[in-house]
């Protein structure tokens, strides 16, 4: 089946994200959109996916859980799961080689914690826009190993792009799926999101993915099916 989606949009956890980006209000303005799936990707975190989850299943959105990883390079890298447990397995690993360095709500804006109503239930005090310490040669093999796929983010903007930041594309680093808005030339299959920081930047219902079921899994699935046509 055809379901229409965006892999990349942030909450109001990430500090550059809009306060309106709430997990209900993401989900709905997703479904006035007309997407079938979503996922959650604040930086270096996936805290608020829970809330964004439970939101989904209560509407009837497919939302996986994920993180925009920022490398020890300032590459940024879409890390997409299937369950929840996972990508809390490697925002614990990258909580041990993050840089820690306090937040300043005035200057990069807050970092809000919310649960399935909206309602904070706390806020991160270190800020997430800095250095994992991981670094990209290191990246792809992490991400897999604890059962996501890692997708280089942007690749055709010059800011925090693995081709702006390296020069060129490798493709001995591990990837096996890219993220860009245009025909960046990468002989790799590609997704296309929004990078959303505000609910009205979420994607229209224009690029989809073949799935065979409307769910996470039929869409992670879907998702590792396109990571194989790269082979």
């Amino acid at each position: 089946m055809k379901l229409f989606y965006d892999f990349h949009i942030h909450s109001c956890l990430s500090p550059c994200g809009d306060d309106d980006n709430t997990p209900n209000n993401i989900v709905n303005m997703a479904l006035i959109k007309g997407l079938n799936v979503i996922a959650l990707s604040d930086h270096n975190t996936g805290k608020n996916c829970p809330a964004a989850m439970a939101a989904g299943k209560k509407n009837g959105l497919v939302v996986l859980p994920a993180m925009e990883l920022t490398t020890s390079e300032d590459i940024h890298i879409l890390c997409l799961f299937e369950k929840y447990e996972d990508l809390a397995k490697l925002e614990n690993h990258i909580q041990n080689t993050r840089l820690k360095i306090k937040n300043k709500p005035e200057v990069f804006g807050h970092q809000r914690i919310l649960d399935e109503n909206d309602e904070q239930i706390g806020e991160e005090e270190h800020l997430l826009i800095v250095s994992s310490g991981i670094s990209v040669e290191e990246v792809a093999a992490l991400v897999k190993g604890f059962g996501g796929i890692p997708v280089p983010a942007h690749i055709d903007k010059q800011a925090n792009g693995i081709v702006g930041i390296l020069g060129s594309f490798d493709y001995n680093l591990g990837f096996e799926l890219i993220e860009c808005t245009v025909d960046s030339g990468v002989k790799l299959p590609q997704i296309t999101d929004s990078d959303a920081h505000y609910l009205w930047d979420i994607s229209e219902a224009e690029h989809f993915i073949e799935a065979e079921s409307c769910s996470a899994h039929g869409v992670f699935a879907a998702l590792k099916r396109m990571c194989r046509q790269g082979e």
